[in-house]
């Protein structure tokens, strides 16, 4: 019999099972399962309850197929882009389709599967109950299904209880889905009479004048009530009790901004040459056809303000902008600009807010209450129904890259997103990443250029350090001579500094002097790291820690040396150089906690502290207008790098830190500390010249076959065994060396390995990886899954990457 039928994606499903199942409709959901609701159906030949998301509603025969049990959602939260997109990320990202649904949706939205527990009320043995399970019977008696998590905190009874009472047919249950996070919700009041009925009733006073407010203001909160009105809530409660009023729930928006603000029209002031990037980028936009442009602008150049005249075009029409930041740490300072111009307009996005409020964002954004979306990369998946614009700050850097499955690419969704709705995507960088620029080049993009600091600010001037020579005559300490001066001298001007160095802790390794050995992490191949703030020796990879101290656990030698400097250390000899200064650690050890960013970020721009220290976050963006210093110490350290990036990297992390130094009405320094300083990397970026540094670098990648001359893909194998993971990655390059000499044979590929990867074993499972240089095609992909369905069994995980942002 030919009915309705849905194809339904199943969440938990491996990746080499994973396909979109049909499913029967039973006719009392035929109205109610909609194509982007989630639904509950069985699965495997235990017909165990799964969740699902609605792909595709079909006719179809229904003979043989299973029925779907429950739709979970009143109205879709996926619309047809949305379940587009996934599809997209399912064949390019190499994840399954929920690993695309759960990166679309906000957690919070999520529901979970999980056991809710009833009292049977046909059982009468009572006889079989302990005291204890007497109790857990008693309460479910009277309260109702609740759900394992209540059962265990309210009467602390665990699993292996209920299950015991199941058996005994004291207890039903039943499996069934549950939302991670509830929607907030405030009580708001209505009056049931008019204001001529009121003299007719008999009130209090109080109860009079507070029933005459409501009158006169309509539907309001119960918070706002009892403000404006002074009265108590007993005084609420009664007028309701007399029918007064009447009482119903509205739903609450919690939100990350700190305060509602009303938008500021101000008039945009652009350069000349600013109005003329502009011009040319809404000249794109208007185009309405899904168009990609390079704005590139030095450092202070003012790309921000071009941004907003573009935002104010595309709000006009009353389409949705998103405004992506690399950081966390970046998004309060974006988030000050645009909510001062466009208010409660403005929806934020980013991991370190609670689930509850990520939520209710994602939500005002769906319900048409915000037009502009600003956080990291999970901002590019804002629900808009019509979206202009999507403008990529930074665009160069590798945050944009997801390094959990999916593994996608936030500007490879913004390009499928801005072609679906014909809306523009601007990427914009001072440094932009070698494959955008050539893009530009090229006419694949449209480019726009900035090459002058807005306003007065000029750019700074650069002093390179030779650090040998600061050993060679005696300076034991991180931070140079010359440094130290400039230092002293921005404190005078009562100016502030930044300091970067891109290692966080305070020794970066610890070496016993007897035998050499180096105290390494027992679960990775890697060495720990000294954290002075606990004492500890820490792994940055899996988290391991030990207690400081003790012996050489290879010669037993007593005297560990503690070497190499990391931002603990320096801030210590910041304090010690200059104690009356006020110094700011920013790393990812002193930035745990929600909010502290900003927080942090804010003290420091109201100055608060003298001194900015951190790791690469404070070299990214942020505009502080009385830093007149910059140091950068240990600058060529990540040029000694295998990955054919570093070099970029390196340019990229010295250009953005020198500029931002010198951005307010007083000039700028800049000091580079390196044990090379004649490097032709630092002179280029001392001179902010990234065209020199593009020139270099893209003989380098055409003449050893690198993006964007090929794409790059890596597959690499993990396993508690290291003969499963090593057979596991020759597997699949047998298989690959297979289906090239044969169906696939018109594809061109290198493949570098299969090897060990640079950190060959993680959290205690060995990892081998290959690398192929090929291009990215729907075909090579499709080669690609066939070869990475191996045999091997054991505990092995096969990961496909596809341009990943490290090859190491």
């Amino acid at each position: 019999m030919v009915g309705l039928a849905a194809q339904i994606a199943l969440d938990g499903a491996a990746f080499a099972f994973d396909k979109l199942y049909t499913y029967a409709v039973p006719p009392e959901m035929h109205k109610s399962l909609k194509t982007g609701c989630r639904v509950t159906v069985p699965f495997g030949g235990g017909n165990t309850k799964k969740q699902g998301m609605v792909f595709c509603v079909l006719n179809a025969e229904l003979k043989g197929l299973k029925a779907v049990i429950s739709v979970i959602d009143k109205e879709p939260v996926l619309n047809p882009e949305m379940l587009k997109m996934c599809e997209f990320m399912h064949e390019s990202c190499f994840c399954t389709y929920y690993d695309a649904v759960h990166a679309v949706l906000p957690a919070g939205l999520n529901y979970r599967l999980v056991n809710f527990y009833s009292a049977n009320p046909e059982f009468t043995v009572f006889s079989l109950l302990d005291e204890r399970e007497k109790t857990v019977y008693d309460f479910l008696n009277a309260k109702g299904e609740k759900d394992e998590a209540a059962l265990k905190k309210q009467l602390d009874a665990d699993v292996t209880l209920l299950e015991q009472m199941c058996e005994k047919q004291a207890l039903l249950k039943n499996r069934d889905t549950k939302r991670k996070i509830g929607d907030a919700t405030e009580k708001w009041v209505r009056v049931t009479v008019s204001a001529d009925e009121l003299d007719c009733i008999k009130l209090t006073p109080r109860q009079k004048e507070t029933a005459r407010f409501v009158c006169d203001a309509g539907d309001i909160s119960v918070k706002e009530l009892m403000y404006y009105t002074g009265v108590t809530a007993p005084v609420i409660e009664k007028l309701i009790a007399n029918g007064v009023l009447v009482s119903f729930t509205q739903k609450l928006y919690r939100t990350a901004l700190k305060a509602p603000k009303s938008a500021a029209e101000r008039e945009i002031a652009l350069t000349d040459e600013q109005q003329a990037a502009y011009n040319g980028l809404e000249k794109e936009y208007l185009k309405k056809g899904g168009a990609v442009s390079l704005l590139y602008g030095i450092t202070g150049s003012g790309k921000t303000q071009v941004f907003l005249k573009l935002a104010d075009k595309v709000i006009s029409q009353n389409r949705g902008v998103i405004v992506m930041v690399p950081e966390i740490a970046l998004t309060p300072q974006m988030l000050e600009i645009f909510t001062s111009r466009y208010g409660d307009k403005v929806a934020v996005f980013h991991s370190a807010m609670s689930m509850g409020k990520r939520m209710d964002e994602w939500q005002r954004v769906k319900d048409g209450k915000a037009l502009i979306a600003i956080g990291t990369r999970s901002a590019v998946f804002a629900p808009f129904s019509d979206l202009g614009l999507i403008i990529m700050d930074e665009e160069h850097e590798h945050t944009y890259k997801s390094e959990q499955s999916p593994r996608f690419h936030a500007r490879d969704i913004a390009r499928f997103r801005t072609a679906y709705h014909g809306g523009l995507l601007l990427l914009a960088s001072a440094t932009p990443s070698v494959e955008s620029f050539t893009a530009a080049k090229s006419g694949k993009y449209s480019l726009f250029v900035l090459k002058n600091r807005y306003g007065s600010a000029v750019l700074p001037q650069v002093r390179t350090i030779d650090m040998k020579k600061e050993i060679l005559s005696g300076n034991t300490l991180d931070i140079s001579r010359e440094l130290c001066g400039a230092i002293s001298d921005t404190l005078s001007s009562k100016k502030q500094a930044i300091i970067l160095l891109n290692r966080r802790g305070k020794n970066t390794y610890i070496s016993c002097p007897q035998c050499g050995y180096v105290l390494s992490c027992p679960n990775c191949s890697i060495s720990l790291t000294y954290h002075s703030a606990n004492n500890r020796m820490m792994c940055h990879y899996c988290g391991y820690s030990a207690p400081s101290g003790g012996k050489c656990p290879n010669c037993g030698g007593e005297h560990l040396k503690f070497l190499g400097a990391g931002t603990q250390k320096v801030e210590e000899e910041l304090n010690s150089l200059f104690p009356k200064a006020r110094v700011l650690r920013l790393d990812a050890d002193s930035t745990a906690a929600r909010d502290s960013y900003a927080k942090r970020l804010d003290e420091f721009a109201n100055g608060e502290y003298d001194i900015l220290l951190g790791t690469q976050m404070v070299a990214k963006g942020l505009d502080f207008p009385n830093v007149t210093l910059v140091g950068v110490l240990g600058a060529d350290s990540a040029t000694y790098s295998d990955d054919f990036r570093g070099f970029e990297r390196t340019f990229s992390l010295l250009t953005q830190v020198i500029g931002r130094a010198g951005r307010g009405d007083s000039a700028g320094t800049a000091v580079i500390q390196s044990l090379n300083p004649d490097s032709e990397l630092i002179e280029l970026a001392a001179r902010q010249d990234y065209e020199g540094f593009y020139n270099d670098e893209i003989m380098t990648r055409k003449l050893m076959i690198y993006p964007p001359y090929c794409d790059i893909c890596t597959v690499s194998t993990r396993s508690f065994a290291k003969s499963e993971a090593q057979n596991a990655v020759n597997e699949v390059f047998a298989n690959i060396k297979s289906l090239l000499q044969g169906e696939y044979s018109d594809i061109k590929t290198i493949i570098l390995g299969p090897a060990p990867a640079a950190v060959p074993r993680v959290n205690n499972k060995y990892r081998f990886r290959m690398i192929i240089k090929c291009k990215n095609g729907k075909r090579f992909r499709e080669m690609l899954k066939k070869a990475t369905e191996i045999k091997q069994k054991g505990d092995v995980t096969v990961t496909v990457d596809i341009n990943p942002e490290t090859v190491i």
